[in-house]
């Protein structure tokens, strides 16, 4: 069965018509340290935009481990609503800014050893995957204080779908992964629309060529990526996993998939130099350089090249097509957040969630947005960063939730062999039936 969630409740559709954002130079906030991956009560600061009232606690203090760096732009919103809820509340917090290695390293263990810590924050999958078991149920503080009336209503879905059906994190920061591109080379090559079907795609991609430009760049961190989507385009993100996850590279889907791939690379459709680029040479290098038009990333990719890309650049962005005979359309893709969760053993939970709100609604949810020109999570802050407005369109879109790399990375013995023969395959040493052979090989 797809892993549906309920469709993110802002008005707009995906947009068949070219959906440009800004150009860099209307944007002032630090670069973030991305590619990973943002409350007011009674007493709240004036200009804190409407949000839950959150519920009275009992004094004390909170300890608070951060998946950021004190300097990042996430770093500095989360400490500004930190100091205002202290403020405004008499509680002290204890805010660790653990950056992603310290965290990621170090909370199991922390947990395990029964140190005190109230809340943690870290990417959707990992906190309610990987550290579930050490996750309070949220329901009854949400519902106290009428959380949902301005949150974001997907990603509350997609929350409570990794959490086995329960609430047991609160999303900020949202992201999307999709193909991004140059708008300025989609104008030149006179294609008006963006690609909804794999057929259109090979279309852009050849009036792209004929320009002179690179239609498609990517690199070793996200060649994964394309081989999950088209799969799950084909069969679904559950089949995909399923294949990846068993060994089952007889699937006919593997080889329509490294098919697809071998033909796009014979028509030169990528980079000369994407079988050897590295993390991030493909985006750095060639997208925001300008020489290639589509890169498929996330939507923390305009922020992380904005002072490459110059002031000039903008941005398109759309969702991975159709394919033909596939199971999944537009509607589906690698969507989420940052999330924040409190530790099932805390003994201060109530102030907990009422700093959860601070950081989550209103004013410090759109300093986040601002300094890190990243999705707002609260749905009263309507207003987007120019430089990544292009996305709205997309994300409103979404119905069905992928994981990273859309399955492709299930297995984890696997990752590598798909990241290395991929990569083979779209530079053009090895062809479809090569790239096949090599899973086979390697999964005896």
């Amino acid at each position: 069965m797809k892993k549906k969630v309920m469709a993110l409740v802002l008005a707009s559709a995906m947009a068949v018509s070219l959906t440009a954002c800004g150009g860099g130079g209307s944007q002032t906030a630090e670069t973030t340290a991305g590619g990973a991956a943002p409350a007011q009560t009674t007493a709240a600061p004036a200009g804190g935009g409407a949000q839950a009232e959150a519920p009275a606690g009992d004094g004390g203090s909170l300890v608070y481990w951060s998946m950021w760096e004190a300097t990042e732009p996430q770093g500095k919103a989360i400490q500004a609503a930190v100091d205002q809820f202290t403020a405004d509340t008499g509680i002290s917090v204890d805010l660790q800014f653990k950056g992603r290695t310290g965290i990621r390293e170090g909370l199991q263990p922390a947990l395990d050893a029964g140190t005190n810590i109230d809340l943690f924050d870290e990417d959707i999958d990992r906190v309610n995957t990987t550290w579930g078991q050490y996750l309070m149920d949220l329901e009854e503080l949400s519902k106290a204080v009428d959380y949902e009336a301005t949150a974001n209503a997907g990603l509350i879905a997609a929350c409570r779908e990794v959490g086995g059906g329960t609430l047991k994190s609160i999303p900020y920061q949202p992201n999307v992964f999709a193909f991004f591109y140059n708008q300025a080379i989609f104008d030149e090559a006179q294609i008006t629309s963006v690609p909804t079907t794999w057929a259109e795609l090979d279309a852009a991609c050849a009036k792209i060529k004929e320009k002179g430009y690179t239609p498609i760049t990517c690199d070793d961190a996200y060649i994964t990526c394309m081989f999950g989507y088209h799969m799950s385009r084909l069969v679904g993100e559950p089949k995909t996993e399923e294949i990846v996850k068993g060994g089952q590279w007889d699937d006919p889907s593997v080889m329509a998939t490294a098919q697809a791939y071998a033909d796009f690379a014979s028509k030169g459709y990528f980079s000369d130099t994407i079988a050897s680029n590295v993390w991030p040479a493909g985006q750095n290098q060639e997208l925001a350089m300008g020489t290639a038009a589509m890169y498929l990333n996330g939507s923390w990719l305009p922020n992380e090249v904005k002072d490459m890309a110059g002031d000039d650049f903008v941005w398109g962005c759309f969702s991975y097509p159709t394919v033909e005979g596939g199971t999944d359309g537009v509607d589906a893709a690698n969507y989420g957040a940052q999330v924040l969760a409190i530790n099932k053993d805390s003994k201060n939970a109530e102030n907990a969630f009422k700093l959860i709100c601070y950081i989550t609604q209103g004013e410090y949810d759109k300093m986040l947005s601002e300094l890190s020109i990243g999705i707002p999570a609260d749905s009263n802050n309507t207003e987007w960063p120019a430089l990544i407005s292009c996305v709205k369109p997309v994300m409103d879109s979404m119905t069905t939730r992928y994981p990273w790399a859309a399955g492709a990375e299930a297995n984890a013995d696997m990752t590598p062999i798909i990241k290395e023969n991929f990569l083979k395959l779209c530079g053009g040493s090895i062809d479809a039936q090569g790239f096949v052979d090599a899973l086979k090989k390697a999964g005896n």
